[in-house]
């Protein structure tokens, strides 16, 4: 699996042509092997949540597996915000992989040794 990030900026205008600023544009997309798409297509885990946002005390599934797998932007006006949506992205896919990995280990032993 591999992450393919983008980041882009472009300047805001005013209704006057006066500036108003910056906006970030960061876009992500998750490339997997033949192999990775066979698992998700077995599994069905398009839906899958790698991600959840908490409202009240509710967790909501947020970044789902098919939304990396066909990307994702996001328009932010703050740096900052673009790079706490991509450390969040990062850590997704680090679960994702995680995720793989069992999917794949189905039907065969682990060994742990200590």
């Amino acid at each position: 699996m591999k992450l393919l990030i983008s980041r882009n900026q472009k300047e805001q205008k005013g209704i006057f042509g006066g500036h108003k600023g910056m906006s970030f544009n960061l876009r992500c997309r998750v490339e997997l092997t033949p192999e990775e798409n066979q698992l998700i297509a077995r599994y069905r885990a398009e839906d899958q949540p790698l991600t959840y946002r908490t409202v009240g005390d509710t967790q909501i599934p947020g970044l789902k597996i098919g939304d990396l797998v066909r990307g994702i932007s996001y328009e932010v006006r703050d740096v900052t915000e673009l790079l706490n949506y991509e450390e969040t992205i990062k850590s997704a896919c680090g679960n994702f992989k995680t995720l793989l990995m069992v999917m794949n280990s189905f039907g065969g032993e682990e060994v742990i040794e200590f």
